[in-house]
């Protein structure tokens, strides 16, 4: 299905921005650390979904606009932070306003857009001296690690997504700095890894796992099958699931003038 999936995020657009988690206060310090001294930063968010990444740099005074594909998600950004911005448009397809930006920031939305014009075009966006700031969210090792290994099993029995590898250690996931370095765009890169845990109910860890794409584009048979495996693994392991998280920053600036050649 590939790139086909990001169109399901905006079916069930509350139940989105009830269950996402949002990302960790520290990430924002880096990111205005990373900024330098500048007053009101002009932020072009691409993927805002419900404003998980965004409400935060809204409330530090920053001025975002933001671009997201699913009028759903978008109008509860818009709801939500009535300062806001959101521009309802694919950004692949997007035509750049002649607005240059001090920090383009794309929050687990990277991934979705085509890398054969994403970091140009990034790129484009910001002023000379300006910020890219990719961020992805990923599970990582640690939390109720057991439990991960044993619900392998009910995607080995009803998917064909089982984990075969198993959690990886924060540490070892890579950023995005070999792409943005191969574009010759962007100063070299600096990553930034942040972990974090939250603890969820059985049942709050089903709504989340409804707010996948992969899981959403599961037959209901199918559905039905896993969500009732990991139900009765998880009230059999006391009624909880511990996920820890690493949200992982790839930041880099465009320089004042174009790079010389490697």
């Amino acid at each position: 299905m590939g790139r086909e999936l990001r169109t399901t995020f905006g079916e069930d657009a509350e139940l989105y921005d009830r269950v996402r988690p949002g990302y960790p206060s520290r990430l924002y310090d880096e990111l205005a650390r990373l900024l330098g001294p500048v007053a009101r930063p002009r932020v072009l968010e691409i993927g805002c979904g419900t404003g998980q990444a965004t409400a935060p740099m809204v409330q530090r005074g920053w001025s975002v606009k933001a671009v997201e594909l699913s009028p759903d998600l978008g109008r509860i950004a818009r709801d939500k932070l009535p300062e806001l911005e959101v521009i309802t448009a694919d950004f692949d397809t997007w035509r750049l306003p002649a607005e240059r930006f001090d920090l383009v920031l794309s929050a687990t939305a990277w991934h979705w857009l085509d890398p054969a014009t994403r970091v140009d075009k990034a790129a484009d966006a910001l002023r000379p001296g300006g910020l890219l700031a990719v961020v992805a969210t990923h599970h990582v090792a640690g939390g109720s690690e057991q439990f991960w290994v044993d619900v392998q099993d009910c995607y080995r029995r009803f998917t064909d997504g089982a984990d075969e590898a198993g959690l990886p250690p924060g540490d070892s996931v890579p950023g995005e700095e070999d792409e943005l370095a191969a574009s010759g765009r962007f100063e070299p890169a600096v990553v930034r890894r942040f972990e974090w845990e939250v603890t969820y109910t059985t049942s709050e860890y089903l709504e989340l796992l409804s707010s996948y794409s992969g899981h959403r584009a599961l037959t209901a048979q199918a559905r039905d099958g896993l969500y009732n495996c990991i139900q009765a693994l998880a009230d059999a392991t006391g009624g909880s699931v511990t996920k820890r998280y690493m949200t992982l920053l790839t930041a880099a600036i465009r320089p004042d003038q174009p790079l010389a050649p490697a």
